[in-house]
């Protein structure tokens, strides 16, 4: 066992009060993460949370196959596996009537691909692909390019290819 680590056990066994108690200085810098600034001591508050989208337009889509977007807010929405209110608007047998955007006939099928009457149960919990949008600061660079981007730069290089 190593000497060194000693101090470290002795924290961990008798708590952080014991530190404190010898005036141990505890404001090292805390990480910079998602949250920067402060010590390890202190506590700061939370950031504000961002306000979900809610334009009711379709976003277009960046790659194909992508999951398309929730345009509006699910907050309180009940979705467990016993109800699911999404199916109150998007179910092939409501969609007429709220003239919401069916959901695919991809849902209505099993994992051999053939067709069910209700929505299977591999795709009833609609979260698992389809998320909502906030209007949040960008928390790391993103060099995402859409499909018809990379097709662009890909003529463009061929282009000047003799």
């Amino acid at each position: 066992m190593s000497y060194r680590l000693l101090p470290l056990m002795l924290l961990a066994v008798f708590g952080l009060a014991v530190a404190s108690d010898l005036n141990y200085p505890l404001d090292a810098p805390a990480p910079d993460s998602r949250r920067a600034g402060g010590t390890i001591s202190e506590s700061l508050p939370a950031p504000e949370l961002s306000v979900t989208e809610n334009k009711d337009l379709k976003r277009e889509r960046n790659y194909p196959e992508q999951p398309p977007t929730i345009p509006h807010s699910i907050r309180g929405y009940h979705l467990d596996k016993n109800s699911n209110k999404c199916l109150s608007c998007h179910s092939r047998a409501n969609s007429e009537r709220s003239q919401a955007p069916m959901i695919s006939i991809t849902h209505y099928m099993d994992r051999d691909g053939q067709p069910l009457a209700a929505v299977s149960p591999r795709r009833y919990f609609c979260n698992q692909c389809h998320v909502t949008q906030k209007n949040a600061p960008t928390l790391v660079e993103n060099n995402f390019e859409t499909i018809d981007q990379l097709l662009e730069k890909q003529a463009a290089e061929s282009a000047k290819k003799p």
